[in-house]
């Protein structure tokens, strides 16, 4: 989020970090319908460019961080409280650039919060196929080439939130109010959303989603080029550019937008919160601060619940920043728990019983033991504070890693760093586990399950690639890593993150005179990137025959 319209993006600028406030766990308000609705305090969100702007707007919507613990008990003890917050539907408008991911946003808004989405593209081309009124006035100055006045649009618009539907599940006003009169004309009838979202992605990005976009004449499918290409050659031969698609005519949409959306944010102005969702900076700074260690638990939090949504069962969160990488020291196997923490207590207040598992001893005799970054994780987490709602011993419970530790009533399952061990592996009894853990989400936590050498020295042969193919069937819904050259670990040269559902995304470190630094995104991928592909995305190629070698990783 930002404070004004010429705030720059948190990816192209990603000003020094600035923490979110004391939010409760954000991805609370994203349930599709919560015994609390959001109350009339949200305000604006801005969204990185390929984060999903609910996200941002969940950081808002949580109540504030009261005790830790079960939420759900909470609101059950305030039935009047939500019965009263019950009565006012929420009031939504969301703005963003052509190709900003408005229309993918405002399906998630519906679908989480079930509002009535109103376009008034949408409601133009109704109107005038209904030959309303409206609609026939719209319709003269549409067939004379002329734009469509304010107050046509207006009265078209307040008609539709005038609507039964509307009134009792409130609403999702997209792409209104486009100018400064259009946002007066609404405030002089007391129409005013509770929440005002505005997309920001780096025009870069925009144009290149817009000139690599293609239709297929025959399905009406649309690709890129690049990020979404054809299935086939057959599709590819027959893919258009749509008119508006040119790079000249993206550029001229983008400049309307901007001078749109100036003329309108001053009338929302006290609506708008500052919350940057760029890539916190000095990182390489440990221990990290508490509102570093916020943000990706943040981030962490909202991508898990999202695929746990999706009906993902088998997921994996792989975070390998400093602070968060027992491999690095010991010691910080306290903050991966604290994760495990927050991630526990947010499915629990949903009313999940989720258990939270650590590996045991494994072997025998000299090879008996764990691995050395797991040595009392057991006792740290039956001591940690668990809130002061009950949640420990009946919402959350602790175990092993195997199949007799998955009991009928757990409604799912977190592994802390499920690793391999020296003459030991750990996946057959994760397979055994997951096998009768059935369709309930199991998570693993920055596993780590390469195959170690044997009691003999040597890699473990038997059955390593059906343990190999078991460790890869896990999805990961959040990836983030720190880049260096290969063989150093400082300068940090950019970072590579993923959050479900969103794409891959490279970003270059970049200091500024000032002193500060900032990240700024390179390049999006579907699928994880290679170390070539890593390494293109800093250097590009000159020649697209021409073979990069890795020099990052």
């Amino acid at each position: 989020m930002a404070a004004s319209s010429s705030s720059s993006s948190p990816a192209a600028a990603s000003a020094p970090f600035a923490a979110p406030g004391p939010h409760r766990r954000p991805g609370l308000a994203l349930r599709p319908s919560p015994p609390t609705p959001p109350s009339s305090s949200l305000s604006c969100c801005r969204a990185s460019p390929a984060a999903a702007a609910v996200s941002s707007v969940s950081a808002t919507a949580a109540p504030n961080r009261g005790p830790r613990g079960m939420g759900l008990r909470c609101r059950a003890s305030e039935g009047a409280a939500a019965a009263a917050r019950k009565e006012a539907p929420l009031k939504v408008m969301i703005s963003g650039a052509p190709a900003s991911g408005k229309g993918t946003q405002c399906r998630m808004i519906v679908e989480k919060y079930g509002l009535v989405h109103i376009s008034t593209g949408d409601l133009l081309r109704a109107e005038v196929s209904s030959g309303t009124e409206i609609g026939k006035k719209a319709k003269e100055y549409m067939d004379n080439g002329m734009l469509v006045p304010d107050q046509v649009v207006t009265d078209m618009v307040v008609s539709r939130l005038s609507q039964p539907d509307v009134r009792e599940r409130g609403w999702l006003l997209d792409g209104y109010p486009r100018s400064y009169a259009q946002a007066q004309s609404l405030e002089s009838m007391k129409i005013r959303p509770d929440i005002f979202i505005v997309l920001e992605v780096p025009d870069d990005i925009l144009i290149d989603r817009c000139v690599g976009r293609r239709l297929d004449p025959e399905t009406g499918k649309i690709y890129h080029i690049k990020n979404f290409p054809p299935e086939n050659d057959e599709v590819s031969a027959r893919l258009v550019t749509r008119s508006d698609d040119t790079f000249e005519k993206v550029k001229s949409r983008l400049e309307t937008y901007k001078q749109n959306s100036e003329a309108v944010i001053p009338t929302y102005s006290d609506l708008l919160n500052q919350e940057f969702r760029g890539i916190p900076t000095r990182l390489n700074n440990i221990p990290h601060s508490r509102e570093i260690r916020k943000y990706f638990y943040n981030e962490v939090l909202v991508a898990t619940r999202h695929a746990v949504e999706d009906k993902k069962t088998r997921l994996q969160i792989d975070i390998n920043i400093p602070e968060l990488n027992p491999e690095m020291d010991v010691y910080r196997i306290g903050t991966l728990m604290e994760l495990v923490r927050e991630l526990s207590l947010s499915f629990a207040d949903d009313g999940k019983r989720v258990k939270v598992c650590v590996q045991g001893s494994m072997g025998q005799g000299a090879f008996a033991g764990i691995p050395l970054q797991l040595a009392g994780t057991r006792k740290i987490l039956e001591i940690m504070d668990w809130g002061e709602y009950g949640a420990k011993g009946t919402f959350i419970n602790f175990g092993a890693v195997g199949a007799s530790e998955v009991d009928k009533e757990d409604d799912m399952f977190i592994l802390i760093a499920p690793q391999n061990a020296v003459g030991n592996c750990i996946i057959d009894d994760m397979k055994a586990m997951t096998d009768a853990a059935g369709d309930r989400p199991v998570i693993l936590v920055n596993p780590r399950l390469k195959d170690m050498p044997g009691s003999s020295g040597v890699m473990q042969t038997m059955g390593r690639d059906m343990r190999l193919k078991y460790a890869a069937s896990f999805e990961t819904c959040y990836s983030f890593r720190l880049l260096f050259y290969a063989g150093s670990f400082y300068p940090i040269m950019g970072a590579l993150r993923m959050a479900y559902p969103n794409k891959y995304e490279i970003y270059r470190r970049v200091d500024e005179p000032n002193g500060q630094e900032r990240y700024v995104l390179l390049e999006e991928f579907v699928e994880k990137p290679t170390p070539d592909e890593i390494t293109n995305a800093f250097r590009p190629r000159k020649n697209e025959n021409e073979k990069s070698a890795s020099g990052f990783w």
